[in-house]
């Protein structure tokens, strides 16, 4: 009985990781027949992880759109309303305002003057020439405007990944259902059967209290079985978008293969996340000319409008300025040298991550084909007991039946047959999650 109670609780343990958080069944609406291809295009087109990627993308082409202003002209209107006593400020006011007469010259005036108003209406606008290090600064947005377009890519394909081991979550937990319900009808039979001897004083109570334990067992576990499906739908819900407290069942239609061929054992330089990594580097290297050439003159023109008055709603004096300046910047105290320094040193760690994340998935991908092989092994040894353990069962409960066999006996070898039929359901489960998980490492990107 010890054996037996130790397999129930492993396949509790095992049922029970495959969901998520219970839900009561009672409120929940069955689904029949959800094919594998129904759940990936509800995933793609409504999980929030998708969303939230894409909309990472349009942040980066909003930030990329934002440099077209080093090609855009920049203009401010403004109106401002001053008043001073400062001698120059005060007889400037008046040239501006062009009023100055005969008498304004007059010292006493020109060094003391009265409070002297202005009001100033003006435009200015600036038009950027020539300025290399914004050009290549814009390069680099762009560049960024490609990496989160390769980083939706994989989100779609991690999440296409995620989706399908949830999906073989959901059919390994109905599977556990299925095995746990032949258990229980076995147990059922071979407790019915012992309890009517016991009856008639042909068999021991302690046979007939192993029966009964036995039953209960099963049933336990069944009913968390139960609701193991309840978690994964729920999981599935997710990944779909959808509201909780739906249980979905798996399709009977098979589903279409996947290319997991041994002919492929390697990963690709143009995976999703590892272009979005090159992209990543190739934008560092943008922005590090874009360091570079800031040492470089830049050109920009200049222009203002203007009207002065000395009245709060005249218009009276208008002039202009319009100019081309030639800027320099020789000497910043070293500090664009040494951000391009730290530039370069973050460009050779991203270069340093995207060799180790190829060298770490080509090490998956080797141990995903062993595994695959050891799952696809594991399944013809099991199919092979099961045929064993079933013909074993059969013959015990005959001879139980003619009582040269005890109860035990025949509870523990219902128990190994379910066991081998639940590891069957696991190597299955196995080897359809390592061929997804194969797909996911040498899938390659479409752009």
């Amino acid at each position: 009985m010890r054996s037996i109670t130790h397999f129930l609780k492993l396949l509790i343990i095992t049922v029970i990781a495959t969901g998520g958080v219970r839900l009561t069944a009672e409120a929940q609406e069955t689904v029949k027949n959800l094919s594998l291809n129904e759940v990936i295009t509800a995933v793609l087109a409504n999980n929030k992880n998708i969303q939230l990627a894409k909309l990472d993308g349009n942040i980066a082409l909003a930030n990329y759109l934002q440099t077209d202003a080093i090609f855009l002209p920049e203009a401010n209107l403004s109106y401002t309303a001053m008043s001073t006593n400062n001698p120059l400020n005060a007889f400037g006011f008046k040239l501006q305002q062009g009023t100055i007469t005969q008498n304004d010259f007059n010292p006493a005036l020109l060094n003391h003057p009265s409070a002297t108003p202005d009001y100033l209406a003006q435009l200015e606008v600036k038009q950027p020439l020539l300025n290399v290090d914004m050009l290549y600064m814009r390069k680099g947005a762009e560049k960024q405007t490609e990496v989160y377009q390769y980083k939706i890519q994989r989100t779609q394909e991690y999440m296409t990944f995620e989706t399908t081991k949830a999906y073989l979550q959901l059919e390994l937990a109905y599977e556990a259902v299925k095995v746990l319900i032949e258990a229980e009808n076995t147990a059922k039979s071979v407790y019915k059967y012992t309890d009517d001897h016991f009856k008639q004083g042909l068999i021991q109570k302690s046979d007939l209290l192993n029966a009964q334990v036995h039953l209960t067992s099963v049933q336990s576990s069944l009913a968390k079985a139960n609701s193991s499906i309840s978690n994964t739908s729920d999981y599935l819900g997710l990944l779909m978008g959808q509201p909780g407290g739906t249980i979905y069942k798996v399709s009977n239609e098979p589903q279409q293969s996947l290319p997991t061929t041994d002919d492929t054992k390697k990963v690709f330089a143009n995976r999703s996340d590892f272009m979005a990594m090159q992209k990543a580097i190739d934008a560092s290297d943008l922005m590090i000319k874009s360091s570079q050439m800031s040492y470089l003159p830049k050109l920009n023109a200049f222009g203002n409008y203007q009207y002065n008055d000395s009245h709060l709603t005249g218009f009276g004096a208008n002039a202009y300025l319009v100019g081309v300046q030639l800027s320099w910047n020789v000497f910043n105290g070293n500090k664009t040298r040494h951000v391009i320094a730290a530039q370069k040193l973050e460009r050779d760690k991203l270069a340093v991550q995207l060799a180790q994340q190829k060298d770490q998935s080509q090490v998956e991908l080797g141990k995903a084909y062993r595994d695959l092989s050891d799952a696809r092994f594991e399944m013809g040894q099991d199919q092979a007991a099961i045929d064993q353990a079933s013909e074993a069962l059969r013959i015990l409960q005959n001879r139980y039946q003619q009582g040269l066999v005890s109860t035990n006996d025949v509870l523990t070898a219902d128990t190994q047959l379910s066991q081998l039929k639940f590891s069957l359901a696991q190597a299955r489960f196995t080897a359809n999650l390592v061929k997804a998980h194969i797909q996911l490492l040498i899938t390659t990107t479409t752009k």
